[in-house]
């Protein structure tokens, strides 16, 4: 069996420029942060986009690397609407293909089963065929006659998921209430790399979990990534809740700011900012109490 492991870095250095990116996770939940963040650190530009968006969104649209965005969503969840996909938006920095949550989920289908489009019931009567007037409907061959929306197939060069075990052959899983759809986002790319907060033997992965949880099958995976606290600052159950406080502090921060302080490094870079942040919050609430 192949030895998938890699580095974050290594693994972006597989990306290249104009291609259709998928992200896993959803909202600032469990999302390939380690991932972005190496991503960040490239020159890679001119993306397209697919994801049910957080942060990943959020800052790729900051840095300007977005050039068009297939997304249902874009949320902090504890702060509805993403601060910085919504400022860059609103200056027209990118395109954006904005569809029904269902008709989303669909279109991964479609790709991940190799199929043109999926009909879905999702977006009839609804202004999403007015903003997308690309979208096409289909009727039903069959005696009920019923139209559908022909979600096309989100197919994408490559995707970025975060779980929490993988062994180094590519087998993922997840452990916490809900595994999103990071197994859609694998089968419908070309390429799939997998973050996760640790590295196991295989035979690990169901001594202490369900088979179920073996989310994503290693032949949809290129590489492996071992990235603790790789979706930091959002959630990854069970293994850590989100970071309510740095996730406030990026979403007050103007972007250039919060870049120059967190994600000028490394991972470990990454890490000591956020540590020094969180202790200076400390001693300025320690201050304000004595005040």
């Amino acid at each position: 069996m192949t030895d998938k492991t890699m580095s974050a870095d290594e693994a972006v250095a597989r990306l290249e420029s104009g291609m259709t990116l998928g992200i896993g996770g959803w909202g600032s939940r469990r999302k390939p942060m380690a991932l972005i963040r190496a991503l960040l650190r490239t020159g890679i530009t001119d993306l397209t986009v697919v994801s049910y968006g957080g942060p990943d969104v959020g800052m790729l649209a900051a840095a300007g690397r977005i050039r068009k965005l297939v997304a249902p969503f874009a949320t902090l969840d504890s702060i509805p609407l993403e601060p910085h996909y919504r400022a860059a938006r609103e200056r027209g920095a990118f395109e954006l293909m904005e569809i029904d949550e269902a008709m989303f989920l669909w279109g991964l289908h479609a790709a991940a089963n190799r199929l043109p489009f999926l009909p879905v019931r999702a977006g009839i009567g609804s202004d999403v065929m007015r903003v997308n007037p690309g979208l096409r409907t289909v009727t039903s061959p069959y005696a009920d006659g019923e139209t559908f929306v022909a979600m096309p197939a989100l197919r994408m060069d490559a995707a970025l998921v975060h779980v929490n075990r993988a062994d180094r052959r590519g087998n993922g899983q997840y452990l916490g209430p809900d595994p999103y759809f990071d197994d859609l986002f694998c089968a419908a790319a070309e390429t799939a790399y997998v973050s996760c907060e640790r590295i196991v033997d295989t035979a690990e992965l169901t001594k202490e979990a369900a088979p179920q949880t073996l989310l994503i099958p290693r032949h949809t995976v290129t590489g492996v990534v071992e990235a603790p606290n790789g979706a930091h600052f959002t959630s990854c159950a069970p293994d850590y809740t989100r970071d309510e406080a740095l996730q406030r502090h990026y979403a007050t921060t103007p972007w250039p700011e919060f870049a120059e302080r967190f994600l000028t490094g490394d991972e470990h870079a990454y890490r000591s900012a956020v540590r020094a942040w969180h202790e200076g919050c400390g001693e300025h609430r320690e201050e304000e109490e004595r005040r």
